[in-house]
This record gives C-alpha cells, structure tokens and sequence, in this order.
C-alpha cells in the first residue's frame, strides 16, 4: 500500500510530456502568415522551432507525413465544460472564491473526444448561475495523463465567469427571494461586489502603509474580495455570459466606472448591435455560430453575428458551450463564410488565434510560429470542407488523437435509428443554455 501510495505521489509531480515531431509536406495553414505549400513543420521538446521545406528530422523525433494533408493551428475552445462535473455554486450571486482548477477530471472522454474534433485547448468554465461566479482555467487537451493538474496551461491568465439576465435572476431572485431578481439588480450586484473590493484593497493598503511602525493590525483575508480586487487591478479576465445588447452595454459601463478594461462576452447573441461599441471598448465577442431561440431572452439573433462582430474590429471566436459541438469547431467556423462570405483564414481565425487572444495566451498558440507550442490538427481536406476528416491532433509535440490509432472504445456508438439526447442531457447543470435540449427534441 504504501508503495502505491508513493508511486501516486511520484505521478502527481511529474512533469508535463512533451514530445519532438517533424511533419512533413503538408499545406500549412499559419492564420497569421499565410499558407505553405509542401511544407514542413518541425517541433522539438513541445516548441515550434522551424517552418520551412525540405528540413532535417533531428534523431529521436517522430516523422508525420502531412502530403495532400492540411495542417493548422490546434483549435480553441474559449467557452467549454468538458473536464468538469457540477460547475455551479449557486449559494451566493457572488462566488469569486471558488475556481474549476480545484476540480477537473482529466479521465472525462470528453477531452478525448475534443481531440478527436482537432481541438487542442479548452476554456473550463464556470457555469452561469451567478453574477459573479468562480474563477476559469484554461486547459490543454493532453488525454492519457491521470494528474488533474496536468491539463492546466501553466503561464495562461487567470479568468472568471461572469453572468448577465434570465441565469441569475431565476436561480436567486426566484428560487432564493434575494437579488437580483431583475436585471437592474444583476448590475447593482457587480456594482456593490466592485465597491466593497475597493474598500477591502484600501485597508490592506493602509495596513501595508502603517505596519512600518510595528502597531498595525491586518484585515481580515477574504478570498472572494481578493479575487475580485485583481480584477480590478487588471490581472484577471472577465468572461461574460450575455445575450441582450443592452445588458452588454450595462456591464461596459460599470467596467468604465470601476477601471476594468479585460472583458470578453460569451455567446454575444445581440453583439451584432452594438458591435462598434464593443470595438470601442476593446471587448471580445465569443459567439455561437447559429444558435439562438431557446429561450426567452435569446430569441433574437442572427448567423451573420459573427461577420458583423469581426467587420467591425471586435476580436471574436466561435464556441460549442458542448462537449458534442466541440468536436464541431471547424464546420461551425466555416458557416461565416455562408453567412458573411469570410475569408477562409478569417474565418480559421474565429477558432485558433482569436480565441487565443481572448484567453491571453496568442503570444504562445493559435498560429504556425516559430517558437510556439507545439499544439497542430491535420486534416485530410481543407478543415473549412464540409467533407474533411480530422487525422492528428497534436499537444505539445505529442500525437494525442491519431485517427488510425483510434480504438472502438474511446467512441460515442451512434445509432442512426436512434436520437441520442444522453451526452447533450449531461451538460444542462451549468445553464448557460437551460431550456435549449427541451426545445429540441421535446418540440421537434
């Protein structure tokens, strides 16, 4: 027992694979440099070190070859709940103090099945039962590894769900009596949350000033008020549930008047809008491709949203909020160019280096670089095709989906005379889009 209990421990500590592949004649998709044809991709010890034709495999790396084959950037997810269980403490409209790192589940099939879709990195989010809800973790698909802490991308910012609307209202103005019951009284909540963190950051700093002398008695830490005084400090971003534009003006405003300037909105229906306003702020749009009506406050939108929201020089993305649409990412990107007629690297770039924007993580994925991780998805056609395949999907330099290799058990089994509804029913716990599967196969 107790060697067992050491070799737990000893994998606990480990560090993180990272592998040497050398990809070979492929068409490279750089979203930010362009494309390459025949071209080779060389990754040493998890890092991007050389992009060029006709490279030397170093000894030990592992040779892919990509002839015929279409490789870009993993994709990203900005707003995902795979790797989670319960992600809703709905016990307060404010719960700052808890955060999903605490809690993920690197054996979730969902991750595997994420890398089955070319998708690398996933946002893990709170749910949207509280105005101010937990703290967020950004998280890289490396399936196979039996440490929690293994799927955190060390290094990225650190982030925090926000909600606005129907979400809060219900869970704590109908079922708990208190506010917010309105959505005037979702903004006084963030309103009174930043007020106090201010009062909390003023004692420590007149604790700090007068400890000099030897006398002085510190407050009281408070988890909740030092998580919300990084936000206002900057060191924190905040990822906003949203649907309606006046909502997503409201939450900008209170931003402004308390100095916070890191803020990105999910699923935006509205954005489209007040797009230029969200570009006048700096805030990004994290949208969903063509989902809306399932309910009340979301029955409005468009499938141009996300064409209106870039047009307009809002940094977007597009996201599945589900483990079954994550696998999905690149067809969901190539609907722009349906509706908007987005170029193809314009519309790659809703799922690789805005996301990474939005995360603060694009000076280290998102795009074929030099010196970047070395996070790739291979498809046999363009990903933008609605007949393309995913092939490799790569983290860190190590080949974590190879869809020769896949094994039947690591599958969904799908019967096609039958609707499966049970990986979709999993979800609803975090109600970011509660009442949305009833709607579908109860009224269909």
């Amino acid at each position: 027992m107790l060697f067992l209990a050491l070799c737990f421990a000893n994998l606990l500590v480990a560090q993180t694979q990272k592998g040497s592949i050398h990809i070979k004649n492929g068409t490279i998709l750089t979203i930010t440099q362009g494309n390459l044809e025949n071209t080779d991709v060389l990754i040493e010890n998890g890092i991007i070190t050389q992009v060029g034709e006709n490279l030397k495999t170093p000894r030990g790396a592992q040779v892919v070859d990509a002839t015929n084959q279409f490789v870009m950037p993993g994709i990203i997810d900005a707003h995902s709940h795979i790797a989670l269980d319960a992600v809703n403490e709905a016990t307060n409209p404010v719960t700052a103090e808890v955060w999903t790192g605490d809690v993920l589940n690197p054996l979730d099939i969902a991750i595997y099945q994420a890398l089955a879709g070319g998708v690398t990195i996933s946002h893990a989010m709170h749910g949207s039962a509280n105005a101010i809800g937990g703290q967020c973790e950004t998280i890289k698909h490396r399936y196979g590894t039996y440490n929690p802490n293994d799927l955190k991308m060390v290094g990225a910012p650190r982030t925090i769900k926000f909600a606005l609307g129907e979400n809060p209202m219900r869970v704590h103005g109908e079922g708990n009596k208190i506010v917010p019951r309105t959505r005037m009284g979702v903004e006084q909540v963030f309103r009174r949350a930043f007020s106090e963190a201010k009062e909390y950051m003023t004692a420590w700093e007149k604790y700090e000033k007068e400890s000099a002398n030897g006398n002085a008695v510190p407050p009281m830490y408070n988890r909740r008020m030092e998580t919300l005084a990084d936000i206002l400090r900057g060191d924190i971003i905040i990822h906003c549930h949203s649907y309606r534009a006046d909502e997503i003006l409201m939450l900008m405003e209170v931003c402004k008047d308390f100095g916070v300037s890191r803020l990105v909105y999910q699923h935006v229906n509205e954005g489209f809008k007040v797009a230029p306003e969200l570009a006048e702020f700096g805030a990004g749009a994290s949208v969903f491709s063509d989902w809306w009506a399932y309910k009340f406050e979301v029955y409005y939108s468009t499938a141009y949203n996300a064409t209106i929201l870039s047009e307009n020089g809002v940094v977007t993305s597009i996201n599945s909020d589900s483990r079954e649409l994550i696998r999905h990412l690149y067809h969901e990107a190539a609907k722009t160019q349906r509706y908007g007629q987005l170029a193809d690297n314009d519309a790659l770039a809703l799922i690789t280096i805005n996301p990474a924007k939005q995360l603060g993580i694009a000076d280290r994925v998102g795009s074929i670089e030099k010196g970047k991780d070395g996070d790739i998805a291979i498809f046999d056609k363009h990903p933008l095709s609605i007949y393309t395949i995913p092939q490799m999907t790569i983290v860190d330099g190590v080949v974590r989906f190879d869809i020769k290799e896949d094994q039947d058990d690591m599958r969904v089994d799908i019967n096609p005379e039958k609707v499966e509804t049970s990986m979709l029913l999993e979800e609803e716990d975090h109600r970011c889009m509660e009442g949305v599967y009833e709607y579908l196969f109860h009224n269909h």
